[in-house]
């Protein structure tokens, strides 16, 4: 709650002693208009009234700026010389305690001299606010003597009538508009939870049930290899039978690159799920992209030889060595080769190339025949759990490229998409040369 909402500065004590008679049913309506407010507004001792009912009424809007405070005594010390002349109330307000107030009144300068009552309201600000308000104040007093004829004459008619209610104190409203405001600031930061909290179990039921799905593959891979394996193994002789060496070679690729699968996929998910602001943490070291890019490549042989599709390499010999993580830049490969794959034809192209961009940094891309990604889906495509409308029956997470972004970034490099010269999607990325 927001507490001591207005601090009263009293500038005339006939003032106080006219709201007293008043503060009885006042504080009755305010138990049925704000209970929930009663024990937080402002701390004030028993005799002066929470609300004023003074018939003129101004706010002075202040800062905690050094150079506006000369400013401000001035204001007040002027003000101080007309009470001598005429009676009204003064609140100070401080912008940086009360900033529901500065938006309800749409404040753009402070100091800001506000007159709440009588109505028209009314702001004086800027670096001449004396000059205006010697303007100004006598026509306020001219309002505030009609405002009190009205008002005369309203209660002889209420008198008369028996019945009728009194209007409502400005300031009144005023209070009750900056506890709105606060309160909708309040409802639309919980809907924003709110809205956040389901995206993530949504996402969660989604993971769920497609990781369920995605491990059986390399699960039930990773059973036959090392069952076959098993079943040839001859304890006693200690060698295996009926299979030659270039199969068991073959079946324990295939377990450890199934194994290297699924790691990959519940790294991903706990990686992700530790969310944006936590540090992620790599351990950069001498690193030959282009025999890496080429190990992953020959661990993912068997998928793009299934579709039929040609694998075109552009990786110079010459390409500097950089200073990166090896298993985080695996992942990175593994994610965009794996994407590639997916989305390229049967028969199509997935190119790898790179290219020593500056004297600091290395390109590396890989390009492949899809689809390829909507221009206007370029920057969203790096984002958590994004996802194409085209992609939404196509198994994976959302996540992949996300990481890959995350990933590249804690090496200082970038990462980006665009269009091949015959479609098609080429995604690069930098990362740092090693030092020579």
């Amino acid at each position: 709650m927001v507490r001591g909402l207005f601090f009263f500065l009293l500038l005339n004590s006939s003032t106080a002693e006219r709201g007293a008679s008043h503060t009885l049913s006042f504080k009755e309506s305010v138990a049925r208009l704000l209970p929930v407010l009663k024990h937080d507004y402002m701390k004030v001792s028993q005799d002066q009234p929470i609300y004023s009912e003074a018939p003129l009424q101004l706010l002075l809007f202040v800062d905690g700026r050094p150079k506006s405070r000369q400013q401000v005594q001035r204001i007040r010390a002027y003000l101080k010389e007309l009470e001598a002349e005429y009676s009204f109330e003064l609140q100070i307000i401080d912008v940086g305690q009360q900033p529901y107030l500065a938006e309800h009144f749409k404040l753009i300068a402070t100091p800001a001299l506000i007159k709440i009552h009588p109505q028209p309201q009314q702001t004086l600000a800027g670096s001449n606010i004396i000059a205006e308000l010697k303007n100004w104040w006598p026509r306020w007093q001219t309002a505030v003597d009609a405002f009190l004829k009205l008002q005369e004459d309203l209660q002889e008619r209420i008198e008369e009538d028996g019945r009728g209610t009194s209007p409502q104190s400005t300031i009144r409203s005023v209070a009750v508009s900056a506890e709105l405001i606060r309160l909708s600031d309040e409802i639309f930061h919980l809907k924003q939870e709110k809205e956040k909290l389901q995206e993530q179990l949504q996402f969660k039921d989604r993971v769920m049930s497609m990781l369920a799905h995605d491990l059986r593959s390399p699960l039930t891979a990773t059973a036959i290899a090392i069952e076959t394996l098993q079943s040839n193994y001859n304890v006693e002789v200690g060698e295996f039978q009926r299979l030659k060496p270039a199969m068991t070679a073959h079946l324990l690729k295939q377990a450890r690159n199934q194994t290297r699968i699924i790691d990959r996929m519940i790294a991903d998910l706990l990686q992700v799920g530790r969310g944006h602001d936590t540090e992620f943490p790599i351990v950069p070291q001498n690193l030959e992209l282009g025999k890496l890019s080429l190990e992953v490549l020959d661990e993912l042989r068997d998928r793009y030889i299934a579709k039929s599709q040609k694998i075109e390499t552009d990786i110079p010999n010459d390409l500097p060595r950089v200073y990166a993580d090896p298993e985080r830049i695996r992942q990175v490969l593994v994610n965009l080769l794996d994407n590639a794959i997916k989305y390229t034809p049967g028969d199509g192209i997935i190119s790898l190339a790179a290219l020593h961009r500056t004297t600091q940094k290395v390109q590396f891309s890989i390009g492949d025949t899809g689809p390829g990604i909507p221009q206007e889906n370029r920057d969203h495509i790096f984002e958590n759990h994004f996802r194409l409308q085209r992609d939404e029956g196509t198994d994976g997470y959302g996540i992949g490229l996300a990481l890959c972004q995350r990933i590249v970034r804690a090496h200082y490099g970038q990462i980006w998409v665009d269009s091949g010269p015959h479609g098609g999607a080429w995604f690069h990325f930098t990362l740092p040369v090693y030092p020579s």
